[in-house]
């Protein structure tokens, strides 16, 4: 079956007010050429050390139906070419996302947090698949990018779109609300991150409450109860003209509330007062962050006022992403097996405390160990030694046996650990990764965790560079 046009010349030049070389049709969008797919609509960005208009002919050649371009651009090399000529593309693609936003009728969900923007997002997008085409930022495509590519890719058929908005300055989540003008927005939790560029975490909680400017008195806010800025973020909604709150967490106020929860090694159980009635589920992804994200969700399911015992069912079908909590059981070519949780992908201080926490729920096998390797957590300014230091407390209390530290900042971590738990340390991931494979024992568990900017993936690929079996287990 062919899919049908996101994008014809005609709603691109309505969109743009732009102009086309010829005619065509495009079924999807995209701004790396190494990823076109045949049909897509190549939008060439300028970047910093890149420019999408060097690949034009590589986009066309790999298939796609037409390619956006700078007016300036065209005589320099777009003659004879499928292009849809604008004075600017960045501006273009938010023109194409602002065109969808105000054409959809997909009921648009915007979320926020310091952590579990991912998780709720992939949470909610399977309990919204349950209902009806449900539409979703795809990876981390959260920024002033992402957000306008995600939107410019929204079918015309979706009923719902999940989308993710990310941060790590004041001002920039605002903008994104006002590009996508949420119906219902959850903030997940405030909490210290990216504190090099605020001078307190109030400060962040008002940055995260900027995606309540594109709503308006229609729009529902979804708040975390249990967090201490649960009451600033309310009068900062409260402020922006949304008539309804909603409330979630563990807390007796909540709205959305925690009754009991159980946490074991590969999934989580929670059992949750929503609409008068006690909800019972299980969570294909272990820890107790999971379980708050789906409370968060049930939240949105009221807000949207669908059937939270359907939407619950779904969490069975949730799991942790590669980089972000992924658990697999791993076989060497030497016979020797281990387990990896795999949360290579990012670090903030509450996302490694849920990190170590899930690790010590894990069950080595008898002699083995849990060993926890962690890289710097990055952007936390003035604060970052304390916050390093504080990690030493989390991993003594979830009894970890070895730990395994990486980067400059992770050193004030290492010097507050006591000697019978160092494993190992070094000034960069890759000059520890092999001293971690080569010092595992088997039935050992292993965490791997740090900031994107820490390079933990190669750590990961060392660990997994012998194997003959790599199975997920949840």
């Amino acid at each position: 079956m062919t899919a049908a046009p996101l994008w014809t010349t005609e709603t691109a030049e309505e969109a743009t007010g732009g102009r086309c070389s010829a005619r065509w049709e495009a079924t999807g969008v995209a701004i790396d050429s190494r990823a076109v797919r045949p049909g897509d609509l190549f939008v060439a960005l300028k970047g910093p050390n890149f420019d999408g208009h060097d690949f034009v002919a590589q986009a066309l050649a790999e298939g796609a139906a037409a390619a956006m371009v700078d007016e300036d651009w065209v005589g320099a090399g777009g003659a004879g070419l499928p292009i849809l000529i604008v004075d600017d593309t960045m501006r273009a693609l938010e023109a194409l996302a602002a065109y969808k936003r105000a054409r959809t009728k997909a009921k648009i969900i915007g979320v926020t947090g310091s952590v579990g923007k991912t998780g709720t997002k992939e949470s909610l997008s399977k309990a919204l698949d349950r209902v009806g085409e449900t539409h979703r930022t795809i990876g981390n495509l959260n920024n002033h990018i992402g957000l306008p590519l995600t939107l410019a890719r929204l079918p015309d058929t979706a009923q719902f779109a999940v989308i993710e908005m990310g941060m790590n300055h004041a001002g920039e989540i605002q903008a994104l609300s006002k590009l996508a003008r949420p119906d219902v927005a959850i903030i997940t939790t405030v909490e210290p991150v990216h504190l090099e560029f605020f001078n307190s975490v109030e400060g962040i909680a008002d940055a995260k409450a900027e995606i309540f400017a594109g709503m308006g008195a229609h729009g529902i806010a979804v708040l975390n109860r249990d967090n201490p800025h649960f009451e600033r973020l309310r009068r900062q909604a409260e402020a922006a003209s949304i008539a309804r709150i909603l409330s979630f967490g563990a807390s007796e106020d909540a709205d959305i509330r925690l009754e009991d929860h159980s946490l074991h090694e590969a999934c989580s159980a929670a059992t949750v007062r929503i609409c008068g009635k006690s909800v019972e589920y299980c969570i294909g992804a272990p820890g107790f962050h999971w379980v708050m994200n789906s409370v968060g969700v049930l939240g949105i399911i009221k807000a949207l006022g669908l059937d939270p015992v359907d939407a619950s069912a779904a969490f069975s079908e949730v799991r942790a992403a590669k980089g972000r909590g992924a658990f697999r059981r791993i076989e060497r070519a030497d016979g020797m097996e281990f387990s990896l949780i795999d949360e290579s992908y990012n670090a903030s201080p509450a996302s490694v405390r849920a990190a170590i926490a899930v690790l010590g729920r894990s069950k080595p096998k008898d002699g083995a160990r849990r060993i926890a390797v962690l890289g710097d957590m990055l952007e936390l300014g003035e604060a970052s030694a304390g916050l390093h230091e504080s990690l030493a407390k989390d991993l003594m209390a979830a009894r970890i046996d070895r730990v395994y530290c990486c980067g400059t900042h992770m050193k004030a971590l290492w010097e507050k650990l006591p000697h019978v738990m160092r494993g190992g340390y070094a000034p960069s991931s890759d000059q520890i990764a092999d001293d971690v494979r080569d010092a595992l024992v088997p039935g050992d568990v292993v965490m791997v965790k740090g900031s994107l900017g820490s390079k933990m993936a190669c750590i990961i690929d060392a660990l997994e560079s012998r194997a003959v079996l790599s199975d997920a287990t949840v």
